[in-house]
């Protein structure tokens, strides 16, 4: 079923700019989303993965929610309080 909200979206991003923050951002919540299952499967709270990352549980919320500008550093306490490695990657879009 197309809405008008639906049509609307779809005439916006014929703008390459637009589209383009569009997408940024989409990968932002794509990232929080996958930290936040990360912790969820090693079973622990935000309160939990922040002390043990060494970090806020604010910033660990922040994260999940919002991310804005990680460091690879950041993204290594969080792999490592939740007992993995980080594996970044660098895939092809087509």
């Amino acid at each position: 079923m197309s809405t008008r909200w639906n049509r609307f979206y779809r005439s916006q991003l014929q703008d390459e700019e637009l589209k383009a923050l569009v997408e940024t951002e989409l990968e932002n919540l794509r990232i929080g989303a996958k930290i936040a299952k990360l912790r969820q499967k090693a079973r622990l709270t935000q309160a939990k993965l922040a002390a043990k990352s060494g970090m806020a549980s604010s910033k660990i919320s922040a994260i999940e929610n919002s991310p804005q500008n990680l460091t690879v550093g950041t993204l290594i306490k969080i792999a490592q309080a939740a007992n993995k490695k980080l594996d970044i990657r660098f895939l092809s879009t087509a």
